[in-house]
């Protein structure tokens, strides 16, 4: 069983530290077989989730599209930057605009039974680390299966060489770890599922 991965960073920043590092995990995830597809939160420009607009209009058209995306998938890696000690603004608005029920699915279709896995680059000397603190809390509450393994890079300008990997090479396999890892789970986790129908 192949296991799909979606990788995603919650910036939107061309040169977001933290897209460099999901596409890190993003071929860990690649080497141990998995098929990962890589989006950018930019390409799907969200309102603030508003009850009143989504009474009126449902799901934005956007919104409906990366819903797809999140259903054609079994596991997530994500980058969270940390904005003021949480998660950022753009990655909180699109969870909670995919958590929504949509013609007929579940509220949480887009993320039960999804294994994901976290990491984060941060210029601060604590790399992100409390604010993957609320992500998994927030993931966990949506019935993502979170792996326990994460990593926070620290003094992320410094982090990164010329074409994007981690200079520090045990930090590189750390992260592709995650990866692998989620792969992994994902893969076991659909198989089972497969066998249980």
């Amino acid at each position: 069983m192949v296991a799909r991965i979606l990788a995603l960073a919650g910036s939107t920043r061309t040169q977001s530290f933290n897209k460099k590092l999901v596409r890190v995990a993003a071929d860990g995830a690649r080497t141990a077989g998995a098929a990962v597809t890589e989006i950018d939160l930019r390409d799907y420009p969200l309102p603030l989730y508003d009850g009143d607009l989504e009474a009126e209009s449902g799901l934005p058209g956007q919104a409906k599209a990366l819903r797809r995306v999140f259903l054609e998938h079994d596991g997530l890696l994500i980058a969270a930057p940390e904005y003021n000690g949480s998660i950022s603004a753009v990655l909180k608005n699109a969870i909670d605009w995919l958590s929504r029920p949509h013609q007929g699915e579940p509220a949480l279709a887009c993320f039960e039974g999804k294994v994901a896995g976290l990491m984060a680059a941060s210029p601060g000397r604590l790399g992100g680390l409390r604010g993957l603190a609320h992500v998994r809390q927030i993931l966990g509450g949506i019935r993502v299966l979170v792996i326990p393994e994460q990593q926070a890079v620290a003094n992320a300008a410094q982090a990164f060489g010329e074409t994007g990997t981690l200079a520090d090479e045990k930090q590189a396999a750390a992260v592709a770890a995650i990866g692998a890892r989620v792969a992994e789970v994902a893969a076991r986790l659909s198989e089972s599922q497969k066998s249980a129908s």
